[in-house]
């Protein structure tokens, strides 16, 4: 299994070689072109992508390594908060990440290259002197590797023979050779183990979040669409037995037994409205939340221009937290009117609200906002509140995230 594995070995610094002598190459043209061009700022943005080089360099590296590792190499980027290419940019330019993949570079680009090529040569180049010496040789003498005489047949073919097994011995050097790189490759560019960790902890806390989405709007269905219609089935036929039903206990009873289902049909559309509001799913968060102050017992104005959808667990978070803070400013706030702002730049969507009460209120001291400070975290965002005694109370929702591109 030596040659097999040799040859991939080899396909691997001889790959590395010419692309780190390409990376040196760009560099210094990079360099050279906008050193001459920053007089005119012109040449700035080309040094600033100088600090972008290890990014073609590293995702070349984690393709080659399949050649000598079956171990996948993970690239520990962060996805941008939304398109384009400014959050792209800071994106690239903010995490630790980007200034590993360009630590790999500069080591690839001064001195890893010459020794992978060097490697290759000399793997390729001995063995084969070594083994056409008889082919070579013309009865007289051959200098081999010009530097060792044979003068004599008997001298050509041993010299053919240790040529074999120098040939077994760089098979196996270059095996070496290419698994110590790719384990020093391996150590600057994957993420730490306690870095990886928590980047699959993210990860998996974001599926579970998608996952319980999916089932809270799988069972607001079921209710909506099974139980509901049959209580409000039960109550058309229990009204119409009560018009039926002559005066007396009978009539008596089945009145209070309809009373009792529209009763039960209010608790069940409040309880359906709690695990996903239609309203939500159907026309988004900026409706949902005029429903959440129109609701609210206490008057509250809306300033919400975001027409455009998000991410489920994006909305589900935004329209929970306006719920929560609207029943805190109801209950506990004191207040007179509150406010809700809603915004959608830069990729970012702010959701305040805010009341004119008495203040005082912390997000781990009943207010249930903790659990909302959780759920806003998984999605990538932040929860803060701004409640000094006296007032005013302020609730911000911040969370980076992306149109959906079908809203309008």
């Amino acid at each position: 299994m030596w040659f097999p594995g040799s040859w991939r070995a080899a396909l691997y610094l001889l790959a590395n070689g010419v692309a780190g002598l390409l990376a040196l190459l760009v560099s210094l043209l990079l360099f050279a072109v906008g050193g001459v061009l920053a007089v005119a700022v012109v040449g700035l943005p080309l040094l600033a992508a100088l600090a972008l080089i290890g990014l073609p360099a590293a995702t070349l590296e984690r393709r080659l390594q399949r050649l000598v590792s079956d171990r996948p190499l993970p690239h520990g980027h962060r996805e941008p908060p939304g398109p384009g290419l400014a959050p792209w940019l800071r994106t690239r330019y903010t995490e630790g990440a980007t200034w590993r993949e360009l630590g790999f570079a500069a080591l690839l680009m001064t001195v890893l290259w010459p020794l992978d090529l060097l490697a290759v040569t000399l793997a390729v180049t001995v063995p084969a002197a070594l083994l056409a010496t008889p082919v070579l040789f013309d009865g007289e003498q051959v200098n081999v590797l010009k530097a060792y005489p044979v003068t004599t047949w008997p001298q050509a073919f041993l010299t053919a023979v240790a040529g074999l097994l120098v040939l077994l011995a760089c098979a196996y050097g270059l095996r070496v050779v290419a698994g110590a790189q790719a384990a020093l490759t391996r150590l600057i560019l994957a993420p730490g183990g306690e870095h990886q960790q928590v980047v699959e902890l993210t990860r998996s806390r974001v599926r579970l979040v998608d996952a319980f989405e999916a089932e809270r709007a799988r069972i607001e269905r079921d209710l909506h669409d099974g139980a509901q219609q049959r209580l409000v089935a039960l109550s058309m036929m229990l009204g119409l037995a009560r018009l039926d039903a002559p005066p007396g206990p009978l009539g008596d009873q089945l009145s209070r037994a309809h009373e009792e289902a529209d009763r039960v049909l209010v608790e069940l559309r409040e309880l359906i409205r709690g695990i996903q509001p239609p309203v939500l799913t159907d026309f988004g968060l900026a409706a949902a939340v005029a429903d959440l102050a129109g609701r609210c017992h206490v008057p509250v104005d809306v300033d919400f221009p975001v027409a455009g959808r998000f991410p489920r667990a994006v909305e589900s978070a935004g329209y929970f937290v306006v719920a929560e803070a609207l029943a805190n400013l109801a209950k506990h706030a004191g207040a007179d009117r509150g406010t809700i702002i809603g915004r959608y730049a830069a990729g970012i969507l702010t959701v305040e609200v805010a009341d004119d009460g008495c203040g005082g209120a912390a997000i781990g001291a009943g207010t249930g906002l903790i659990g909302l400070a959780d759920r806003v975290s998984v999605v990538g965002g932040r929860l803060s509140l701004s409640s000094p005694a006296g007032g005013p109370t302020r609730v911000t929702m911040e969370i980076p995230c992306q149109a959906l591109p079908d809203s309008a």
